[in-house]
């Protein structure tokens, strides 16, 4: 594995890429449905179905935990180590450089509590912070900074692997679909993986 290869073997794949997101609909009764299977009942929301892996760290099934971003994989991005993806989600709540660090040496779930000790507030700004530096939510330079985060969390081997082994395409049904509202966005979130997953399988084509 390689960092500065798959970052710029990554973003020419992406050049060319086309996702088509699956649509997610909702009946008179309730149910949220996915390509014609049940994605939300009464029951709550499901993991998996034959035609879809709906990723979610309390839902049912391994490929729905692998793939949240609260799994607890370590790999290090832009000189500083991780310990999971949800920790850079979290720690760009805060605009305290300190606090940010300290949050990130915790897990994906305890960051997922812990944002809430920040006293700034992004979605009243727009603005996001990462080591020290401000950038818009809704930029190409945010965009850049999740490619690179993606690129990075794919150097730890077993999350490599999760994403290329998963055979069906991945879906975030419980997600936020407005930027203004969340830091990563349903459409980002499965763009990003299943793009990751395709361009994996052609690295080990190719290879």
């Amino acid at each position: 594995m390689n960092y500065k290869k798959d970052l710029e073997g990554f973003k020419k794949f992406l050049e060319s890429y086309e996702f088509h997101q699956l649509e997610i609909t909702e009946t008179n009764d309730g149910i949220l449905m996915c390509d014609g299977e049940v994605v939300k009942d009464n029951n709550g929301y499901k993991g998996e179905s034959e035609k879809w892996i709906n990723v979610g760290y309390s839902l049912r099934g391994m490929f729905p935990k692998l793939l949240s971003n609260l799994f607890p994989y370590d790999f290090e991005f832009n000189g500083i180590k991780m310990h999971s993806i949800e920790g850079f989600f979290q720690g760009i709540k805060f605009r305290d450089i300190e606090m940010q660090r300290g949050l990130l040496k915790y897990s994906g779930k305890e960051a997922l509590v812990l944002q809430m000790a920040s006293d700034y507030n992004w979605k009243e700004t727009g603005v996001i912070y990462w080591d020290g530096k401000a950038v818009k939510r809704d930029s190409s330079e945010y965009d850049d900074l999740l490619i690179e985060l993606y690129v990075s969390a794919i150097q730890n081997k077993f999350y490599r692997n999760a994403l290329k082994n998963c055979k069906l395409p991945i879906i975030h049904a419980i997600g936020e679909i407005d930027k203004s509202e969340t830091v990563f966005t349903r459409y980002e979130f499965e763009y990003m993986l299943n793009a990751l997953h395709e361009y994996l399988i052609k690295v080990d084509k190719e290879n």
